[in-house]
């Protein structure tokens, strides 16, 4: 049934929405048409993101919460579901990262990583899919990266969830590809973010991508016609070595 509050156009809920590829994402399908759902730690950035996707002309929620917190996730989904009645997408891309060799890693900043990069997609994904089964339709796009395809020095703990986050995705495109739900990881290679400046001062971003490159890769892989779909999406930078 549906909800009578149901937004008349499609709903895009993106969590680390408050900066860096999140932001760009929410701020892209609020301008191809979408409401959107926002998700974050911090509410001041939320609240910026919403006022670039509602200059866009789009609903936004401001939702602050934890991606690893259940009960959280569950006031995320039962919110934007309550208020805009549906969710078309979702996109996992809520992360944390910390440059350090494994041997130098503390329990800590590991469980962090796990928590956040690994349990949120698996929380999230979990909280939409009664949802999405019931509407028989909706694209899950899971914010993995190169590092989940290839190892990097000093990344192991940002590596070993990022290979999860890639192996959890095509596991799930198989068991929801009979009720109409896509599912896509998308492995970026070098974007310039926030996030990995704060980690690395060893590098120049002056040919790294932009957030806007990803989150047009995001709306392209949830405008795909129904005939198709992507199950991986790897992303390179144009001077990086081509795959």
């Amino acid at each position: 049934m549906m909800n009578r509050t149901e937004s008349a156009k499609p709903v895009a809920l993106i969590t680390g929405a408050g900066r860096g590829i999140g932001r760009a994402t929410a701020i892209a399908f609020a301008q191809e048409g979408y409401d959107v759902s926002l998700t974050a730690r911090t509410q001041a950035q939320l609240e910026a993101t919403a006022g670039e996707c509602q200059a866009a002309g789009a609903k936004a929620l401001v939702l602050p919460g934890d991606v690893s917190d259940p009960v959280s996730v569950s006031r995320v989904v039962g919110a934007t579901l309550d208020q805009l009645g549906r969710i078309d997408v979702l996109v996992n891309n809520a992360a944390a990262f910390k440059v350090a060799p494994v041997a130098e890693t503390s329990i800590d900043d590991w469980d962090h990583m796990i928590a956040v990069n690994l349990r949120g997609v698996f929380l999230y994904t979990k909280a939409v899919l009664p949802h999405m089964k019931a509407r028989g339709s909706g694209c899950i796009l899971n914010m993995a990266s190169m590092a989940g395809k290839k190892w990097y020095l000093n990344q192991g703990a940002y590596c070993a969830s990022k290979y999860a986050v890639v192996g959890l995705s095509k596991v799930l495109a198989a068991e929801l590809q009979h009720d109409g739900i896509r599912v896509t990881a998308i492995c970026p290679g070098g974007v310039d973010t926030e996030l990995v400046r704060a980690q690395r001062h060893d590098v120049d971003f002056s040919d790294y991508m932009r957030p806007e490159t990803i989150a047009q890769v995001c709306v392209f892989l949830a405008r795909l016609p129904a005939d198709a779909a992507i199950d991986e999406l790897m992303v390179r930078r144009w001077l990086a070595s081509p795959f």
